[in-house]
């Protein structure tokens, strides 16, 4: 279970949304859906679940798996 400390109200409740969505192309579709102050609290809290996922990562294929969407192309 993934848990992130110290998230404000608002945090924890655009948290709760992106992990009960299907796909990036959804959370993105959210994110810019938002208001400017809802859309940077929304892209810290997008953050810290790949860094919290990522903290709780065994080893290198399972971290790979998970950073795959969040790789640069083209360079």
């Amino acid at each position: 279970m993934i848990t992130i400390d110290g998230l404000n109200k608002r945090q924890r409740a655009i948290a709760d949304i992106l992990w009960s969505m299907g796909s990036r192309a959804e959370c993105n579709r959210f994110i810019a859906s938002l208001q400017p102050a809802w859309r940077r609290d929304a892209e810290t809290v997008i953050e810290m679940m790949i860094v919290a996922v990522c903290d709780e990562c065994q080893d290198v294929a399972e971290a790979q798996h998970y950073l795959k969407p969040y790789r640069l192309t083209g360079l």
